[in-house]
């Protein structure tokens, strides 16, 4: 990832309190060739993505055609995620989109916009958005 993509989710991630702590596992995109079969990487990806997730783990896989959460909507998912103790994994998949597995062990997909965002961007939008979200549930000015 570019620089400016790791300072810009570290600006946020360092924010968060310490009970509300991010963990960022990368998974490497899986080589795609000119004759190669776009759902043969997708499916080696979706294998390490997968066993990074714990079955207690509620799973969130980003995809365009996921459900649209205003960010008031994302600060209450926060409260009743944090409500129930456990992890939170976030799936987003590489250049081809998530494998049916990933889609499949989700409990929610959700969608940050009908655009097409490049990854990079993508963790910095849902660094910032889970910020806004926590400081909606305190009511820290940040939001306003």
């Amino acid at each position: 990832m570019p620089q400016w993509i790791q300072e810009g989710c570290d600006t946020y991630f360092q924010r968060m309190p310490a009970h509300l702590q991010v963990m960022v596992r990368e998974v490497a995109v899986a080589k795609r060739g000119r004759e190669d079969n776009p759902t043969v990487a997708m499916t080696r990806e979706a294998e390490q993505l997968l066993s990074g997730v714990d079955d207690r783990d509620t799973v969130l896989a980003l995809e365009v055609g996921g459900k649209h959460w205003n960010t008031e909507q994302l600060a209450r998912k926060l409260e009743l995620w944090q409500e129930s103790g456990g992890n939170v994994s976030l799936l987003i998949g590489g250049p081809d989109g998530l494998a049916a597995a990933c889609r499949d062990r989700a409990d929610q997909l959700w969608s940050l916009s009908p655009l097409t965002l490049p990854h990079p961007l993508v963790r910095v939008i849902l660094a910032e958005q889970l910020y806004r979200a926590w400081t909606i549930t305190t009511h820290h000015p940040y939001h306003r």
